[in-house]
């Protein structure tokens, strides 16, 4: 590419994860042309994984569920409608060298359209007919590539050779000092054990009072401190697991920030996790070890980024079948609190 301070737009809305799983593709880019104007299109709920960060130009917020929300069930049509055409002019107010979405559905491949940009690119699997408001496709070598190898496909595409990257959450010092307050009613315990039982979707979750058995398990046996994470709606479903344990732990599902999060887990020795974005948060920081239950999804293409990372699994023929819902759930409930606390053991020896 012969202009080398390109004005490059990323789209990529949602979810957690999948904005988690973008950031060593926004570091590759910014190495590859490190002139570049680089905006991104986010949505709100993913928005602060991405806020702030020091690669980013220009953040672009795109609240589709508030619009939607405001829209059908308050009747706001002339705020939504005013809210809508000051993001499009955001959004076209800059002329594009490269615009890369990276979502591949629907609602990316329209924000693509309208994008003001010359080269439009996508990965070759996108869906829900995205692809027809693309002029460049890159093509996947390995449908089963995890998220995160298929983003630096893209990277390549556009030149970028022996990519290095980090992909942590920027973290500052406003995020360290309300993490540590909150930590502060547990004490200051040297191995700390993050658990985020929830999951968006119902044949992803394990049992509740197996969460507090393990909790317990691992707070008696090895001696650690542990906090449970989650947001706002786990709440709940959080303090009846806390209501089933003989020992203490903290909840602060709906008490952090993306950011804080990130930097909770940095603290951590090990996080227990289903299916979720918090999961790919913690793989991101580095620190912790990850230990995932998986079920109904393939850990090959959504698992823990990284080698270290352990992934526990029933083992059946019917996973991964990618329902949202079952009414059998065996992959998740074959899953013992025996055969996730010998790991967090194994992890915490070692």
């Amino acid at each position: 590419m012969k202009n080398k301070k390109p004005n490059i737009l990323i789209i990529k809305l949602s979810a957690v994860g999948d904005v988690v799983h973008s950031l060593p593709f926004l570091e590759i880019l910014r190495d590859r042309f490190p002139s570049a104007m680089i905006d991104w299109v986010v949505e709100e709920d993913a928005s602060g994984i991405v806020e702030s960060h020091p690669e980013i130009d220009r953040l672009i917020i795109f609240p589709r569920k508030s619009w939607l929300k405001r829209f059908i069930k308050k009747g706001e049509y002339i705020g939504v409608g005013k809210e809508v055409t000051k993001f499009l002019k955001e959004l076209k107010g800059r002329r594009y060298d490269i615009v890369v979405d990276l979502q591949g559905l629907l609602k990316s491949g329209i924000l693509t359209f309208l994008a003001n940009g010359k080269r439009k690119i996508a990965l070759n699997g996108g869906r829900e007919g995205s692809l027809i408001f693309t002029n460049e496709k890159v093509a996947i070598p390995d449908p089963d590539l995890h998220a995160l190898d298929k983003y630096l496909c893209i990277a390549r595409y556009l030149g970028a050779t022996n990519p290095v990257w980090n992909g942590q959450i920027p973290i500052y010092d406003t995020d360290e000092e309300h993490v540590d307050y909150l930590l502060g009613e547990i004490g200051n315990n040297s191995t700390l054990v993050a658990v985020n039982p929830m999951a968006k979707w119902e044949s992803k979750l394990w049992e509740l009072h197996r969460f507090a058995s393990l909790a317990d398990t691992i707070k008696e046996e090895l001696g650690a401190g542990v906090v449970f994470t989650g947001s706002e709606r786990d709440k709940a479903a959080i303090e009846d697991i806390r209501s089933g344990m003989k020992t203490r732990a903290l909840n602060l599902a709906g008490k952090t920030t993306l950011r804080e999060l990130a930097y909770l887990y940095q603290k951590c020795v090990a996080v227990i996790c289903t299916d979720t974005g918090p999961m790919h948060v913690a793989a991101a920081m580095g620190s912790a070890v990850v230990v995932a239950l998986f079920g109904p999804t393939s850990p090959l293409r959504t698992g823990p980024y990284g080698a270290k990372h352990r992934v526990i699994r029933a083992g059946l023929e019917c996973s991964p079948c990618f329902r949202k819902r079952c009414d059998d759930m065996s992959c998740m409930k074959k899953i013992t609190v025996e055969m996730v606390f010998d790991t967090v053991k194994e992890v915490i020896s070692a």
